[in-house]
Parts: structure tokens; sequence; C-alpha cells
């Protein structure tokens, strides 16, 4: 074939003109608007449920250009069209940058935000930056989270009884939350506020320092709550700005503040208006105003009945003294419902055993638990109601007793009339009336186990105190049969055993006591006697102290522990578990008076000063125990404080007007202070009323001798030889009736003989000394006194001698009245 130029100038303008052609057409198969009409597109989205299919054609892309080379375009289940096939360029769509390739390995997953993913074939993009942590929003939710952490920790530690870390974790939690709002405010996210999260805060902080009894600072973070428009429901908190009030005694702010809060609270929320509504009476109540408070409680028993409020609504009446009100309330309250099901919704089948178990487990889960200590509670306030308004509601106690007893028989709590009737028993048994008691309690005998078990061991115990033994034991009996698990029973079973004589018995019932309920303290108190007597002192002590554990306040089981320590000769334990005591029972002067004993008694640590500070702490406490007067005398003697002796002396003798011995001390005291004169006229007192008181009269005339009372000396001498014949006369009646009426009369003296004789004063130092002194004897006059150490040593020193107040030398008693004359009558015929 020949090619002339015309020809090549012809195609070469052809070739130009065709560089832009097509760029006008118009492609019908770009046509999206009419997907819906086009027949193959339809058939092949409903063959492949909308899902693009695989695509095929880059398997025949060309090698040499690679992953970049622009595949052709698919034909989405259509027929190719011609432009298709002809080789027309598609244009370029996202879904090789979108990483879907056929040359994807088997079975790889597809994973666009992998680091490996721009490495896979396909073109896969890199993954997404990650998030920067020191950004603004990250700090914030970082400070949120740290706020909430602490207010859980707050109350976390306030459960756990730790109120000091509680509310420093508070106050932790509200310098973070201040700290979060100002990083909002400086990042510009002052717009998302979290105020509920301000609202926790605040409120557990107010929380935290009203535990801590902070209720100046506790009232006001909850003003700053309550003023807080922004939150909602802050009214509600009045309630406890309104305790706050209560529990520091300002009860009208308090009823101001309830009020507020019940009139903030709608009355969809019934609940918590019921509960306001209490917190009202209980503050009218407290307050003494019992019609308001009865006005609180009775809206309450119409709206919402409870044993609580119906309980409260009884004693307002009780206190108005309304008996016709106080029997409509009880009846209110015998008709609260008490929401729990009495019957047995699991029973136990005893041929399968696992059945067993978990019917068990379930019976004693805490829905069963709670609902016990709810009929509990609904038991407790019947029976306390039915014995407050008994006396009250009849003219006598038995007669409202048997009105609450039938009303409680016609009401669903009819097993609480055999109680009541236990109750109408003791009721006469505080009344002294026991045939009332016995007789109510003896209808018990033939009732079922547990109410006869009751019964039996009241009467058991009530024909112990009464002394029959052969009752008690019956009765004690009786009520070990109907419970063998009963402590009480026990008890008195072991009571009457130890009564006749059976030690090992009674101990072992008082142990089988304890093993059954570890808490009879009355078992545990008898088993420590019944060892102490027995001189068991270590199993003694031991079970006063765990008594001790179990009654931390009880002043007679700290006096038991102080005695067994005063046994062992252990001093120190002693006194401490007294001064216990003292701290107990501080008007008991008997426990001051032991403790006195105990500081004679201390060899190594004796402290007289101690000692006299706890007898005169006795006497000031109950100044007529003649131990205490005769101990405080005989110090001051010992002391040379004769002045000071004569007022406790003087006391005694009022207290014991017929006992000589302190009058003639009051006389001794005077005289041995140098006051003769009045001496002398006491002894004359005492010789007026003691007539033949010998030891009177012997120092009526030394003291005439001493003043020079001639006239006076005749007359008291003649006397005094007149009484010493008649003490001998009696001295020899007594002694030859006592040979002739045998020998148990013999060692008797007549009381008046015992007065003068010279052991009179030896009274002095009372029963209560644990060692004694007899002081120098001065004139024929001769007394005992306590013993004082002879190494204690006065911090102040030696006392001063006190100076010779005779003015010449007494001679010896047989020559003073060698002088006087002798009447004739006193001669023997």
């Amino acid at each position: 074939m020949s090619f002339n130029l015309d020809n090549l100038r012809l195609a070469t303008e052809e070739e130009n003109d065709d560089l832009y052609s097509g760029f006008n057409e118009y492609n019908p198969m770009y046509d999206t608007a009419n997907l819906a009409e086009d027949e193959g597109f339809m058939n092949a989205v409903k063959t492949s449920h909308g899902r693009r299919p695989p695509m095929t054609a880059l398997r025949g892309a060309n090698p040499v250009l690679g992953r970049n080379a622009i595949p052709p375009p698919s034909s989405f289940g259509r027929p190719v069209t011609g432009a298709v096939a002809d080789g027309s360029a598609r244009p370029m769509t996202s879904v090789a940058g979108a990483g879907f390739s056929s040359n994807l390995g088997k079975g790889a997953a597809f994973d666009p935000l992998s680091q490996a993913g721009k490495d896979r074939p396909g073109g896969i993009a890199p993954p997404l930056d990650p998030l920067s942590e020191n950004g603004p929003e990250e700090k914030v939710k970082a400070l949120e989270k740290r706020v909430g952490e602490l207010i859980e920790e707050s109350v976390v530690a306030q459960s756990k009884g730790n109120l000091t870390l509680a509310l420093d974790k508070a106050k932790d939690a509200g310098r973070k939350e201040r700290a979060l709002v100002r990083q909002r405010e400086q990042s510009g996210l002052s717009e998302n506020i979290n105020l509920d999260l301000t609202y926790s805060v605040l409120f557990n902080l107010a929380v935290q320092y009203e535990a801590n009894e902070m209720f100046p600072e506790a009232l006001n973070t909850y003003n700053v709550v309550v003023k807080n428009k922004m939150f909602s429901n802050a009214g509600r908190l009045k309630v406890n700005m309104g305790n706050i009030y209560f529990n520091q005694g300002q009860y009208m702010k308090a009823i101001k503040f309830y009020r507020m809060a019940l009139d903030q609270v709608p009355n969809t929320h019934k609940d918590m208006r019921i509960h306001i509504m209490q917190n009202i009476g209980a503050v009218f109540l407290k307050m003494g105003q019992y019609n308001e408070a009865a006005t609180s409680y009775e809206h309450i028993m119409t709206e919402k009945p409870n044993f609580r409020t119906g309980f409260n609504l009884i004693l307002c009446y009780f206190a108005l003294g309304d008996s016709d009100k106080m029997k409509k309330a009880f009846q209110k309250l015998l008709s609260v419902n008490l929401g729990i099901d009495d019957e047995d919704k699991y029973t136990t089948n005893p041929e399968n055993t696992q059945e067993s178990v978990y019917l068990d487990a379930i019976k004693n889960d805490l829905l069963r638990q709670a609902e016990r200590k709810q009929r509990s509670t609904a038991e407790w306030t019947i029976l306390s109601a039915a014995k407050v308004i008994a006396p009250a509601v009849e003219n006598t106690f038995a007669a409202g007793f048997d009105w609450c007893i039938d009303q409680v028989k016609n009401s669903p709590c009819l097993d609480l009339a055999n109680d009541l009737e236990i109750h109408k028993a003791l009721m006469y048994l505080k009344e002294r009336d026991f045939p009332q008691a016995v007789q109510i309690l003896k209808t018990f005998e033939k009732k079922e186990t547990q109410v006869k078990c009751q019964a039996a061991t009241n009467l058991s115990f009530i024909y112990y105190l009464q002394g029959n033994l052969a009752d008690a034991r019956r009765y004690a009996d009786i009520a070990t049969k109907a419970d063998r698990f009963n402590a009480p029973s026990l008890t008195n079973m072991a009571n009457c055993l130890l009564s006749e004589g059976d030690v090992s018995g009674a101990e072992t019932l008082y142990k089988e006591a304890l093993e059954n309920d570890s808490s009879c303290h009355e078992a545990l108190f008898n088993l420590g006697l019944l060892y102490k007597q027995r001189q068991r002192l270590d199993e003694s002590l031991d079970c006063f102290l765990k008594l001790h554990n179990i009654m931390r306040h009880d002043s007679q089981v700290m006096y038991h522990i102080a005695s067994l320590y005063e046994h062992m000769e252990d001093w120190s334990q002693a006194q401490e578990w007294l001064m216990q005591c003292v701290g107990i029972a501080s008007t008991d002067p008997s426990i001051l008076s032991h403790l006195a004993k105990i500081c004679e008694k201390d060899d190594t640590n004796a402290d007289l000063s101690q000692a006299f500070q706890y007898r005169y702490d006795a006497y000031r406490l109950f100044p007529a125990d003649i131990e205490t007067l005769d101990w405080l005398g005989g110090y001051y003697i010992q002391s040379q404080f004769y002045e000071k002796a004569v007022r406790y002396y003087s006391r005694a003798a009022v207290i014991q007007p017929k006992e000589v011995k302190w009058q003639l001390m009051v006389a001794s005291c005077y005289r041995r202070s140098g006051n003769y004169q009045l001496a002398f006229e006491k002894y004359k007192s005492i010789h007026n009323q003691f007539p033949d008181n010998v030891e009177c009269l012997k120092f009526i005339n030394r003291l005439c001798v001493d003043l020079g009372l001639q006239n006076e000396l005749q007359e008291y001498a003649n006397k005094l030889k007149k009484a010493e014949k008649s003490k001998e006369m009696r001295e020899q009646r007594a002694s030859s009736g006592g040979r002739r009426g045998g020998s148990g009369r013999g060692d008797r003296t007549p009381a008046s003989a015992n007065s003068s004789d010279g052991n009179l004063h030896n009274g002095s130092a009372g029963s209560g000394s644990a060692k004694r002194r007899t002081l120098p004897e001065a004139d024929g006059y001769s007394t005992t006194k306590r013993d004082i150490d002879s190494s204690y040593v006065d911090p102040l020193g030696p006392a001063p001698e006190r100076p010779k107040t005779a003015a010449r030398q007494r001679q010896e008693i047989a020559d003073e009245f060698d002088d006087v004359e002798v009447d004739d009558d006193l001669l023997p015929v």
C-alpha cells in the first residue's frame, strides 16, 4: 500500500480532531438516577443481598503497572456494555483507597487502622493519630474520676467508723472539685459543668461534718446546697438541717426546717412525708407538747400505720391521761399489718437430704432474718404498750391487764396473750402479792411448751426465795423437762442442789446452763460464788472476769474481783478494782471503807493518810457508821488532836446513847486536852446516867484531887466504894449461879457489869481494823487504837511535845483516898 503526502496530511488532521473528541458524549452506564429501572442491576442486588461482589478485575491487571494502576471497572452484576468492552476508562472511585482488594491473603482480617495496613496489597490507608493525653478534656476527665474516687473512699471510711478519715477524704474531694472548676474555666469548657458531681461533693462534706458533730460547718455546707437553685430537689436537705437543730436542742428551729422540707416534698412521695411528720411528732414529744405530737401521729396512723408511730401515740395519750384514747390507740396498734406471711413455705422432706440442706439455708437467709427482727419489734411494741396502759385504763392494774389480754386475743397477735398473763403475774410479784402471782403462773402448767417452761421457771424462783426448796426443785424439774436448753431453769435447779449441799451437781448444772447460753450472767455469777466459797480462787476470778466483760458497769462484780485479789494478797490489783467500783457506785461508803482497810493491810506500800482520806469520804457519805466514827476518833487521838476526836465520839454517843464507852471517850478527850473543868462536868453527866459505872467514878475522884475539890471528893469516894462493893457482889452471884446452873450460864455477865469493867474502852478500835495498838495508859485509863506502822514518818516532822499542865506530881492511886473518911453505912455489918 502506497501513501502519498496528501493522504498522510489528511490522516494527521483526522488524528488531531480525535484528540478532543468524546468530551461531550454521554455514557448511560454512569447514570445513577435510573438504577432502579436497570433490571440487571436490581437482579444483582437481590442475589448478593446488597453486598459488593469481590473485585475480580484486578486478577487481570498489568503486572508492570503494579498496585497503583487503576483497575478496570466492575460490572456489579450487570452485563458489560459496549463502552466497557471497548476499554473506555472508568472514573476513579474510592474502592482501591478503602482497602478492598482481591489480592488479600486467604483468611486475612480487614484492619484499616493497623500500622502494617499500608504494606498490605490493596492500598490500605495509614491509621488515625492517637489522642493526646495532655489535652484539656483528658485532664478534666481525670480530675472528675479522682473526685468520684475520693467520695467513695469517704463513704467507705464512714461505714467502717473512721469518721476522721472520712472527713479528710470529703475535704480533699472538695478541693479537687474546685480545682476541676478552675480547669474547665481555663480550658473554655465551662459549659459542660457537672452539677451532679458538685452536689455529691457538697452533700458528702455536710454529712461528714454532721457525723463528726461539727454542726456549724455542716449547717453552712447545707445552706450552700439549699440556696443554689441550680440543684434540683435540694430542699429535702432541710430535713438534715432540722436533725442538726434537734441534736443541738433547738427544737423550734428543728420544727421550722421540718415543715419547710414537708412543703417542698410533693404528695406523691408519701413515705418521705410520713418520715418527716414522725420527726415533727418526736420534737413535739421532746418539748412536752403532747397534743401537737398526738396530732402528727394520728395523721400518720390514718395514712400509713406502723408500730413505732402507734406506740408513740399511746405514750402521748398516757401523758395526757386520756384512758379512752389510749384504748382506741391500742386497738389501732393491734390492727397494724405486719406484712409477713405466717405460713411455712418451705417444708422439709426428710428423705431428701440435699433438699433439706438447701431449705435450711433458705430459712435462715437475710430476708428471713429481717422478717424475724420485724416480728420481734412488733411483739415488743405491743407488750410494752400493754404494760404502760394497763394500770391507767382501768381502776386496777389487774383489770387493765385483763382488758389488754382480751383485746390481744381478738387480734392477729393471739400468741402474745400468754406473755401478758406472765407479765401480770410479775406485776403481782412487784406488789408483793405472791399468792396471786403463784395462782396465775400455775395456770400455765398444761399449756404449750414454751409458756409452760417460762411459768415454771418463775414459780421455781418464787418458791426458792420463800425457802420452799421442795416446790422450787419440783418446778425446776418441770421447766427443764419442757425445755432442756433453758438456762434460767437449769440455774434454778443448780441453786436448789447447792442449798441441799450437792456442790458437784450444782457446779455441773451451772456449767450446762453456760453451755446453752454463754450470756446467762446469773449462772456465771453463782458459779463464781461457788468457787469462791470452795477457795478455788483462780477459777472464781475467771468467772467474774468473764462476767465483767458481759456486764461492764456492775459494781458487785467489780467488788468480788477486788475481794478475790485481796484473798490472793495482791493489794495493788484489789485497790485498782475497788477504785473502779467507786467510779460506778460513788455513793457507797462501804467501798471506801474497804479501800481504807486495804491501804492499812498493804505492808509494802502502807499509806495511812490515804486511808484517812477514804474513811473521811465514807463519813461524809454516811455519818452514822459506828466503825468509821471509831476509826476517825482513834486516828485523831493517836495524832494527839483530842479536840477533833471529840466530834466523832460525840456523834457515836448520839447514835448509841445507851453505850457508855462513847461518852467516856468524849470526857477522856477533854481531860487529855487539859480542859479539866469540862471533863469534870462531862463525867458528872455520865455518872447521872450510869450511876453504877466504876470507871466513871474513878475519874471523877481523880479530877476532884487535881482540882482540889475536897467536898466533892468525899461524896464521890463514898459512891465509888459503894459501886465497887456492888460490882463484887454481882460477880459473886454470877459465879455461884454459874456453878449451880451449869456450864452454859457461868460465862455470862450482866450488861451493867460489862459497862463498868476495865475492858470498856477496848471497842475504840472497831471491828474493821486490821492492826491494833494499845495507847499509853494515863491515870489507870487505857484504850486501844488501830496499829500504825512504826516506819511511817510524818512529812511535816514529829509533833511537838505538849506542855505539862499538872503543877504537881500525882501520887499513886492507892494513896489518893487515904485521908478520906468512910461513912459507917459502908462498913460491913
